[in-house]
């Protein structure tokens, strides 16, 4: 493990597939899911901070990422998949229910896991990425149409991500840039610095790719160092990105894995977490109002000015300051 911290790994044998994790900390468990592109390390100032709080904080590398295996079927990224190593590795760590955090791709896993299963997730906190409640779908009807028709003749990321191939030999031709890119564009310093005026929102011209619309800073942000994005590279430079991309491959497939809980309520304490800049998680106006119509015990709806989609890590303090607060409440 890396010299800056003292934390523990492991693995977990859950649902099919083993799991790599990090943990710090004694107490109850506090599971933690990261998203796109990411990887344990995400959590890196949360797992100190929740650790030393008097819990047992574990971060999961989720399917497809970093040690954790990854399934070569697209169709093994499914919602079911991914609730279900959440819940085998609650299993594993020998623990019978947990506190769930999720972010990005790991804020639907976290909600969901929420939702499908009240006896093993006591509570859920969620960053970036509000609760959107599963809903029928007409049949016939494709999300990724839904999204190409939204597009309005424009690329948007997600649909980018959609044939094989096409978006790894993007990233993988300069991960350095890749990563370096993907984590600024999002971030609240593309509007401090005057690049964008009020964020990206993820779409651009339909004959470029992604990583064409990256901007490059003279100098990294303040809250990422050279040793963190040389764990990020180092990460997917092994690893690559096939399986973060298989997660958005099967978006087409969510309402049907959900079906069986419309109409459901997530009953459990809840806490939302975002930045004011992060326009690709869907945080609009109404989308907020319905999520408080949705969650009976939200406790929190908490917007951090200036930040943008990577929270965690650009207001590392401000997060870990709600996050214990949060758990208190549960005692």
């Amino acid at each position: 493990m890396s010299s800056q911290f003292n934390f523990k790994e492991g693995v977990v044998y859950a649902n099919g597939i083993e799991l790599h994790y990090v943990e710090h900390g004694s107490g109850p468990l506090v599971l933690f899911c990261h998203g796109w592109p990411e990887s344990w390390y995400s959590w890196r100032h949360q797992l100190q901070t929740v650790g030393d709080a008097g819990y047992r904080a574990v971060a999961l590398h989720m399917r497809g990422y970093g040690k954790t295996t990854q399934p070569e079927d697209v169709e093994a990224y499914t919602i079911s998949s991914l609730v279900g190593d959440v819940v085998g590795s609650v299993v594993g760590l020998g623990e019978s229910e947990a506190i769930v955090v999720g972010h990005d791709w790991g804020g639907p896993v976290a909600w969901y896991s929420a939702l499908m299963r009240p006896d093993v997730f006591r509570a859920v906190a969620v960053l970036s990425v509000p609760f959107n409640p599963p809903f029928p779908l007409p049949a016939g009807i494709d999300l990724n149409d839904v999204m190409r028709e939204s597009a309005a003749g424009r690329q948007y990321y997600r649909l980018f991500f959609q044939e094989q191939g096409v978006a790894e030999a993007d990233f993988e031709r300069d991960v350095r840039k890749s990563m370096l890119g993907v984590l600024y564009v999002f971030s609240g310093d593309i509007v401090r610095d005057q690049i964008h005026e009020i964020g990206w929102d993820g779409h651009f011209p339909i004959d470029e790719t992604m990583t064409e619309q990256f901007v490059i800073p003279e100098k990294l942000p303040e809250w990422l160092t050279e040793a963190d994005l040389d764990f990020y590279v180092k990460e997917h430079t092994a690893a690559g990105f096939s399986g973060g991309f298989n997660w958005y491959r099967n978006i087409k497939r969510l309402p049907a894995h959900l079906a069986p809980f419309v109409g459901k309520s997530l009953e459990q304490p809840a806490l939302y977490l975002y930045g004011e800049h992060d326009l690709v998680a869907g945080n609009t106006p109404e989308a907020l109002h319905s999520m408080q119509a949705t969650l009976p015990d939200l406790r929190k709806c908490l917007k951090f000015e200036g930040a943008g989609h990577w929270l965690q890590q650009e207001r590392a303090d401000e997060v870990n300051k709600e996050l214990i607060e949060f758990f208190a409440s549960l005692a």
